[in-house]
């Protein structure tokens, strides 16, 4: 006590506050106010809307809250479980089958592989398109892959190089479901 006697000097010890609380000062009143502290030093601001302090979380609000998911859309991953993906770039195609529900390719095609890079005179024309989508229903045979849905991309329209691997597939024995929007 002698010790805090000396550090307050002569202020008297009946107007020492709290440690657990600190002074402020009102925006409107002009008075000095008691108020107290948070466990980590920052006040809780109290959002206008809720009782909850500013620092929590607002819980996320869906965009569409009447939006209904239907019977068709849970169940097409099981019921037609593997897509076709077909790439077209200026030097050359690939094409690959992939199991939608567990994301595993089961079997793909391309023109940059060693085997087929030999045998084509062009990497990217048509008869190369044919060839990889031949290629590509064999080895999906091997697989036990005899169905497939097909979805182009946003950019990409179903004529010319697509259909054409996707034709070949079709001639070849895999029975390829077409969805255009």
């Amino acid at each position: 006590m002698i010790m805090l006697k000396q550090v307050i000097g002569k202020h008297s010890i009946g107007k020492l506050r709290p440690f657990l609380c600190q002074t402020s000062r009102g925006f409107h009143n002009g008075r000095t106010v008691l108020a107290p502290r948070s466990f980590f030093g920052v006040e809780d601001y109290m959002d206008d809307d809720t009782s909850r302090p500013y620092t929590y979380q607002k819980e996320k609000k869906s965009k569409n809250p009447d939006k209904h998911v239907s019977f068709k859309q849970r169940t097409v991953a099981y019921m037609e479980p593997f897509t076709l993906d077909v790439f077209i770039s200026k030097r050359f195609v690939s094409a690959s089958l992939t199991h939608r529900v567990t994301c595993k390719q089961v079997a793909v095609a391309g023109t940059n592989s060693k085997d087929v890079k030999a045998v084509l005179r062009s990497r990217c024309d048509i008869p190369a398109c044919m060839s990889i989508g031949r290629i590509l229903s064999e080895r999906a045979k091997e697989a036990d892959v005899y169905t497939a849905s097909y979805t182009p991309r946003d950019q990409d329209k179903f004529e010319g190089k697509i259909r054409a691997v996707v034709q070949s597939l079709i001639d070849n024995g895999i029975d390829v479901k077409i969805y255009l929007d």
